[in-house]
């Protein structure tokens, strides 16, 4: 069983940065992609904003392009997502997921973590 636990989320001004961590504990020897989505208030889905592969390349959604950095440690497991200049339009629960190869394939998502921007 994989299991992937967030932190970092909390409440912030607009123009200010927040740092989520997530990490993946359990049975893992490889992964894939890792990436972060998002549901902001009162929306019905969660969109995604950014991920990044095994060997480092990464994308992002246009609405966090040049303001959010995405990273992952393939030794522990974790993937980082680095807030700057954040907005109030950024308001949203954070979920991070991760892509596990082997030796069981799955997508497994984490739990969640709130992020507030205050205008």
């Amino acid at each position: 069983q994989v299991q992937l636990v967030e932190s970092g989320g909390g409440l912030v001004q607009a123009g200010g940065s927040l740092r989520l961590s997530c990490a993946a504990s359990g049975t893992i020897f490889s992964i894939s992609a890792m990436g972060w989505y998002r549901q902001a208030p009162a929306a019905k889905r969660r969109d995604w904003i950014a991920s990044i592969t095994s060997n480092g390349s990464t994308n992002y959604a246009d609405t966090v392009k040049g303001r959010f950095t995405i990273s992952r440690d393939n030794v522990e497991n974790t993937v980082a997502l680095q807030m700057n200049s954040l907005k109030p339009e950024d308001t949203a629960v954070y979920y991070c997921y991760v892509v596990v190869l082997t030796p069981t394939p799955g997508h497994y998502w984490g739990q969640g973590t709130q992020v507030t921007v205050s205008s």
